[in-house]
């Protein structure tokens, strides 16, 4: 008959193993010796913990829904009672235990964070009807209200859902608010003549302002001016066709004539521009050494140094604004990558974490190794083959998470 802390195996075969409850059997054992047994048995046993292990894993580091983790526990609670196993079965349920506990904390958050999307769903839905109410209520640009309305409803279908109650009171007054704009609308095309004669002469108003600044030289206010006149246009309506299109032809001859004007001016004074465009296209290829990047501190006080003489020497052409600008942007995009990469890499959390790998996977080498010790001692070959087999893959773990806690140094 032999015995560990765990479990025996009684002089007929009988493998028995000890709980908190007494003992039970498992199971029965005729073809060898009892150590032989009892290891079967812990293997058994060793499977169940490492379920226990990788469960405690996903819920810790994971966002493993709460439904899916309860029901592994109860599971697994179910396999540990009526396990066929050697070992310490109560440790095993009471580490359980700790999980529902973890697992009742998180199906809480979950279902705060469930009440927290129906209140963000609520918050949206109440935009989106506050919205259409206020354009059932004000505007008068119908073609853009309509189209709003429209977008108002497919943001609506593609929302969020609210609870049901809040649901139907926000869609009774979606409805309204869409009856109400359809009302209105309807009204104003009865009466689309007079508001059609309207429009004509406020364009006509646009149409002479645009003409008389047409020749103006004062570039940058009068292309704004003549933007300002273009909304005033669009927002003004239609008028009937013919005067439309009339009007529209002023209007266009008049602001093109500004702007080929102001063409000509600008494509002058590029020319003389151009002397900034070399100095900046020098200095972007002394910007180009600082990459790469392998002293931070020293890149970063470079690039400073670099964009105070890059503003100092001043405006270039516009047909290499884009070109010269969108460089200097790389480099200063990689810098900004290579903080962001220098912040990664001093992260405590994610530190923390390596080093609880790599500790935990070196107790687990040590472990094997005392294993292997034993297995060689008593010159029993299977435990041999099962001990290195297990160092083996440990060791390629270690090394692997090793390597990561490395790029934190």
């Amino acid at each position: 008959m032999s015995t560990d802390p765990w479990g025996r195996v009684d002089a007929d075969g009988t493998v028995y193993v000890r709980t908190a409850d007494g003992e039970r059997v498992v199971g029965s054992w005729q073809a060898g010796e009892p150590e032989e047994a009892l290891a079967f048995f812990h293997r058994k046993f060793d499977s169940l913990s490492t379920e226990v292990d990788l469960l405690e894993q996903r819920i810790k580091t994971t966002d493993l829904p709460a439904a899916q983790a309860g029901s592994t526990i109860a599971r697994l609670r179910e396999s540990i009672v009526n396990a066929a196993a050697v070992g310490d079965l109560d440790g095993l349920a009471k580490r359980l235990d700790g999980l529902t506990e973890l697992v009742d904390q998180r199906r809480e958050e979950q279902k705060a964070a469930r009440e927290e999307a129906r209140e963000n769903a609520r918050d949206v839905k109440e935009r989106i009807v506050a919205e259409a109410e206020r354009i059932a209520e004000e505007t008068t640009h119908w073609k853009s209200g309509g189209e709003r309305m429209r977008q108002l409803v497919e943001e609506w279908k593609t929302a969020p859902r609210a609870d049901r109650a809040t649901e139907q009171a926000l869609w009774k007054r979606l409805s309204s608010a869409r009856s109400s704009f359809t009302k209105r609308r309807k009204a104003y095309f009865a009466g689309l003549d007079s508001e059609r004669e309207q429009a004509k002469e406020v364009k006509e108003e646009i149409v002479a302002e645009a003409e008389a600044i047409a020749d103006s030289t004062d570039w940058n206010r009068t292309a704004s001016r003549y933007r300002e006149l273009m909304q005033r246009w669009k927002s003004a309506g239609r008028a009937q066709r013919d005067a439309e299109d009339r009007l529209w032809g002023r209007f266009k001859a008049a602001q093109d004539r500004f702007f080929q004007a102001r063409s000509a001016v600008f494509a002058e004074r590029d020319a003389e521009l151009s002397g900034n465009a070399e100095a900046k296209e020098a200095l972007l290829t002394e910007a180009k050494r600082i990459l790469p990047i392998t002293d931070l501190r020293a890149g970063k006080a470079a690039l400073r140094d670099l964009q105070e003489r890059w503003e100092a020497i001043g405006p270039v052409p516009r047909d290499s604004r884009d070109r010269l600008e969108g460089g200097l942007r790389k480099i200063e995009e990689a810098v900004r990558k290579a903080e962001d990469s220098e912040w990664r890499r001093t992260n405590p959390e994610a530190r923390a974490r390596a080093e609880a790998t790599v500790n935990q996977l070196r107790t687990s080498i040590e472990q094997f190794e005392k294993q292997l010790e034993r297995a060689r001692a008593a010159g029993n070959e299977r435990k041999i083959h099962e001990a290195d087999e297990a160092l083996a893959a440990r060791r390629s773990w270690l090394a692997e998470a090793e390597r990561t806690l490395n790029e934190f140094s």
